[in-house]
């Protein structure tokens, strides 16, 4: 990993990558639909992540990717926003919250993330699981300023160095708190927690955890929301972890919800493009999220339920720019049992 910059000093010259020149390798949005429906098993994301690592040794990164790789490692987010603001939204909410570094031994932890700790829309979806966790008398943690980046579209950007940092950091401070479960705001940091992290967590999606606690009879809605619903499959819930069922089943379950499926949908379903460091990169032409809020308005639906802050933000813009803000909503499924409750 460059200490000081991603990008290429200008007096360095390596032959051309036709795939660097016309950005294709960062356009992948690692949603794995090609090792999903590949008939002979081949992993072309693999291949894509180690082409990006070797762009990345050479210096040739687009800059706002760049920016996002040393804002993770200087700051810890790939906003590159201070440490020191990371648990600033639990001032916002009436919601008690522990903190891991109060002495309190953590047998719960609630692992916000980095757009849950940052970004204003995404915040929401954090106080909604904080509340609804208090509300069912759960017992649990978060780590503040602790927090760092789980660090799973870093490995997507073939940085594995700095992942490798990030994890060995993250185990060492669960490892210091006594972490013995986690339960994660984002199917990213599900999945680097699960798959790329070393063995031995004990790993949850807040909608596997909720669905554990319907099924147990201790979450019980007492609300009706005359809502007609739709769900878009986050890929890293989805197709790389085969989470399908119990966001589902959380929706279905609120009384007065008309759940309405996608025409494309589980392993078939079209990716937001948030994910793969594509958040902060550009590609011209509609947007995935603009043609799925199409599809979901063809529904008749009124809302579209995400697990994901970055579906949750990518169909918030698509909405904007689709001039559909009257005419359909997203909630995060946290969002929608704070309000079933």
């Amino acid at each position: 990993m460059l200490e000081t910059s991603y990008l290429m000093s200008p007096e360095i010259v390596f032959p051309k990558i036709d795939v660097c020149e016309k950005n294709e390798v960062w356009d992948c949005t690692t949603c794995a639909t090609c090792s999903t429906h590949c008939p002979r098993d081949v992993k072309p994301m693999d291949v894509i992540v180690g082409l990006r690592g070797l762009l990345l040794e050479q210096g040739r990164v687009p800059r706002t990717l760049a920016d996002v790789l040393e804002g993770v490692f200087k700051h810890g987010n790939p906003w590159g926003l201070s440490r020191s603001k990371r648990a600033d939204w639990t001032a916002w909410t009436h919601t008690k919250i522990n903190f891991a570094s109060e002495g309190k031994e953590t047998d719960l932890l609630y692992y916000v993330g980095c757009a849950a700790s940052y970004d204003s829309r995404v915040q929401e979806t954090a106080k909604a699981a904080a509340s609804n966790l208090n509300a069912l008398g759960v017992d649990f943690s978060i780590l503040g300023v602790k927090e760092n980046c789980c660090g799973n579209e870093i490995y997507s950007l073939g940085e594995k160095g700095l992942f490798e940092e990030l994890a060995e950091s993250n185990m060492a401070t669960f490892d210091q708190y006594g972490v013995h479960e986690i339960v994660t705001n984002s199917p990213h940091c599900f999945n680097a927690f699960k798959n790329r992290y070393r063995k031995g967590l004990q790993i949850k999606h807040f909608t596997q955890y909720f669905a554990d606690l319907l099924d147990s009879g201790k979450l019980r809605y007492s609300k009706k929301l005359e809502k007609s619903i739709t769900y878009q499959d986050p890929c890293f819930l989805g197709k790389h972890n085969e989470v399908y069922d119990e966001p589902r089943k959380l929706i279905e379950n609120i009384p007065g919800v008309k759940f309405v499926e996608m025409s494309k949908s589980k392993k078939q379903s079209v990716c937001c493009e948030g994910g793969g460091g594509r958040m902060w990169h550009e590609v011209a032409g509609e947007r995935l999220a603009q043609s799925r809020v199409k599809d979901a308005l063809a529904l008749g639906v009124d809302t579209i339920a995400v697990a994901c802050p970055f579906c949750l933000l990518t169909f918030e813009d698509a909405i904007k720019t689709t001039g559909n803000e009257e005419k359909i909503k997203i909630k995060d499924v946290n969002e929608l049992i704070a309000e079933a409750l």
